[in-house]
């Protein structure tokens, strides 16, 4: 295997020593130092950030607890880990993929290369959704399990929800994430594609589907690219195939007076606007992120 295909994406080999090693014994500090330019030349939007975090894990603690090991000499078994760590995010492995977990408001989930990572963005969602009153809840490709477990944990012991996605890997680590945030009995977590097995109404349904159009899956970054599961990120069409797909069923399963909540791309509130109108629903409000970019569409079943 040459370097060029270890580093997909256009990084320039022969800016890499093709020997590098972080070696038994060096200080982590220096460890840090050395290797940001590795990966400011791979492309990493922020290398020192990750290059400490990426310590923070070979030494397996959190990165607040970093400092106490700064100068610490990197014992062989942390110094393989570390360099490790450091190949795989110069290929653009994600720093999530890499730890095998990520932030999610205030809690830690589990993700893999079968899920999207959870975003900054919808966070917006959940806390639109923690407005008002729900008991049962339905995440409509529920992906890592972040919408659905954030929710329930919110209305412990009082709500209950069912999480749907299209493989089993992929509920796997939906209902391993709801194991790990003390859900898990209150999460029934199974293999359809949108509302094909689900039975019963919900006065919350909620969802982040894919809606990046093919068109502009190339300019997105290495990171999703390369390393994110394509059909939690497109339909292959106008990223508009999701939402015809839930609008079509959505009144079968929406209760009177029940809530639907969906993540969008920053130029789809019109469209998806008309969707929900066709579907019945009213109140159709469009909230925007925290870049001021149109975010989450939240509509009501009549009463």
């Amino acid at each position: 295997m040459t370097l060029q295909d270890e580093f997909p994406d256009g990084f320039p080999p022969e800016q890499i020593p093709r020997n590098a090693i972080i070696r038994e014994g060096t200080m982590a500090a220096t460890a840090i130092q050395v290797v940001i330019p590795w990966l400011r030349r791979a492309g990493v939007p922020d290398a020192a950030r990750d290059s400490r975090v990426l310590m923070a894990e070979a030494f397996g603690v959190e990165p607040g607890a970093l400092p106490g090991r700064i100068r610490d000499p990197l014992p062989k078994p942390v110094a393989q880990r570390f360099d490790s760590f450091i190949k795989r995010r110069m290929r653009r492995e994600p720093v999530s993929h890499i730890r095998g977990r990520r932030y999610f408001m205030t809690r830690s989930l589990m993700v893999s290369a079968n899920v999207l990572d959870p975003r900054p963005e919808t966070e917006v969602l959940v806390r639109l959704a923690m407005e008002e009153p729900y008991m049962r809840v339905l995440d409509l490709g529920t992906g890592s399990g972040a919408i659905l477990c954030t929710l329930l944990a919110d209305r412990r012991g009082i709500a209950s929800g069912v999480g749907v996605d299209t493989g089993e890997e992929v509920c796997q680590v939906a209902y391993d994430n709801a194991q790990s945030v003390g859900v898990g009995d209150f999460a029934d977590i199974f293999i359809s594609d949108w509302f094909e097995h689900v039975e019963g109404t919900f006065d919350l349904i909620v969802t982040n589907p894919p809606y990046i159009a093919a068109a502009e899956m190339a300019d997105l970054a290495p990171e999703v690219r390369v390393w994110e599961p394509h059909f939690a990120l497109t339909d292959g069409g106008d990223g508009l195939g999701a939402y015809r797909r839930i609008a079509q069923d959505l009144p079968r399963f929406l209760r009177p007076g029940g809530r639907f909540l969906c993540e969008i791309g920053p130029t789809q509130a019109a469209a998806v606007r008309a969707l929900l109108e066709g579907a019945g629903l009213t109140g159709i409000e469009v909230h925007s992120d925290l870049d001021g970019r149109d975010r989450v569409l939240l509509g009501r079943m009549p009463h």
